[in-house]
């Protein structure tokens, strides 16, 4: 079920509240008038976390900060704060200045170490962050602070996503339940490594940073670094995992353990449905495509053909056409650079449907049924490289006009 919050957007029902983490996002002003644009999360003494960044090198201040932050050991996270609207990237030493005197500000009020603090920041780049809109809205923003404003905080964190992106997983281990909950935000530059995206969980299982690190990075590696939009990787981007610990139970420190195994379990799925959540809500989408590749020699080589095709202006707006123009698929598959590859060899599918063998059209192929299949909303497209056993899956969408305009007016 969903309903409609105040600024028109559909919230996410049945977001469960995390035991030891509290909520809030206000609106500070910070580019656009009456919209949220500054989010809390909030998190007991004791939480650990481990959190994966962008790899562009010209990574925001916010993000060498909070990755300076999460490296001090002898300090835990106690607070997120995000805010939207303004990306404090492309700013030089005075981005780093506000991004650390945020920190500040919001540590004196809540009594915390500034190095308890990992600042996030999505937006413009290239202009200089508000500071002072920010800071004055930081008390409300922590008077606001409630363990069931998490829809709230969906909309805050969004930029040109057109609805909030949020989901919960219980889970058990050792005859005890949990909760994960976690959202997300992104619409464009959205590729992995990772793409114009901030997502945040957190649990109340009892999780040491080490293994929350190796979960957090087979999650994402199977999820959001499966994910493209326009092939562009921005300059903010974060996914961050807290576990509060708030169960009472004692630290666990093995990756195999039967806890461990049952948050991996839950995470996996939580991070594949927020990131299909980010292609489904691509700037300007109108499709959302599966590219499942099949028999690579490993799994490199079917990544490399899934992004090829899902990379290319070519392909993107034959599916926005609805054009079964499949040349333009077995064209992105040649250059996708693969060492001595067989064409006779490889196969084409439109859902089940096969267009292409032997590098050719196929013998049963029929123009007006593959054209009625991409006329969908959503479709996979199947590649067969006949080399080996590997095999993974991407998710994109199409180009349509609107990503040119949303793009296009992106700073008006």
């Amino acid at each position: 079920m969903t309903s409609t919050d105040s600024e028109g957007f559909e919230s996410v029902s049945r977001l469960l509240p995390v035991p030891g983490v509290t909520v809030a996002a206000v609106e500070a002003g910070i580019r656009y008038p009456d919209r949220r644009d500054l989010v809390a999360l909030s998190f007991i003494e004791g939480t650990t976390a481990a959190a994966v960044f962008t790899r562009n090198a010209f990574c925001a201040a916010p993000v060498i900060v909070a990755r300076e932050h999460l490296l001090q050991s002898q300090f835990k996270p106690r607070l997120l704060l995000i805010n939207t609207g303004n990306a404090n990237a492309g700013t030089g030493e005075p981005g780093m200045e506000v991004a650390r005197r945020t920190c500040d500000d919001a540590a004196a009020l809540l009594g915390l170490n500034p190095n308890e603090v990992l600042p996030f920041s999505t937006g413009v780049i290239g202009e200089d962050l508000p500071v002072e809109r920010l800071t004055a809205a930081l008390p409300e923003l922590f008077v606001q602070r409630s363990p069931r404003h998490w829809d709230a905080a969906a909309i805050g964190i969004m930029t040109t996503d057109t609805r909030p992106k949020a989901g919960s997983r219980e889970f058990s281990a050792n005859g005890k339940s949990y909760v994960l909950t976690g959202i997300a935000k992104g619409a464009g530059m959205l590729r992995p490594h990772l793409a114009t995206m901030l997502s945040f969980l957190a649990t109340d299982a009892p999780i040491a940073d080490r293994v929350l690190d190796i979960l957090l990075r087979r999650a994402v590696e199977g999820s959001f670094h499966r994910i493209t939009v326009d092939g562009d990787t921005s300059t903010n981007d974060a996914v961050v995992l807290a576990a509060t610990g708030a169960s009472g139970d004692s630290l666990c420190d093995d990756p195999n353990s039967e806890l461990a195994l049952a948050l991996a379990m839950a995470l996996e799925s939580l991070c594949i449905e927020l990131a299909q959540g980010l292609v489904r809500d691509g700037e300007g989408a109108s499709k959302f495509v599966e590219i499942d590749v099949s028999g690579g020699a490993d799994e490199q080589e079917c990544l490399d053909v899934a992004f090829t095709i899902a990379h290319s202006p070519l392909v993107k707006t034959a599916l926005f056409a609805g054009d079964p123009n499949w040349g333009r698929v077995l064209a992105a598959i040649g250059r996708s650079g693969l060492s001595k590859l067989d064409v006779t060899g490889v196969r084409v599918f439109i859902n089940d449907l096969i267009i292409a063998e032997k590098g050719a059209r196929s013998k049963d192929y029929v123009e007006s049924d593959v054209a009625r299949l991409m006329a969908g909303a959503e479709l996979k497209l199947g590649i067969e490289l006949g080399r080996g056993s590997a095999r993974t899956s991407v998710w994109t969408s199409d180009f349509s006009y609107d990503y040119v305009r949303i793009n296009a007016e992106y700073r008006s």
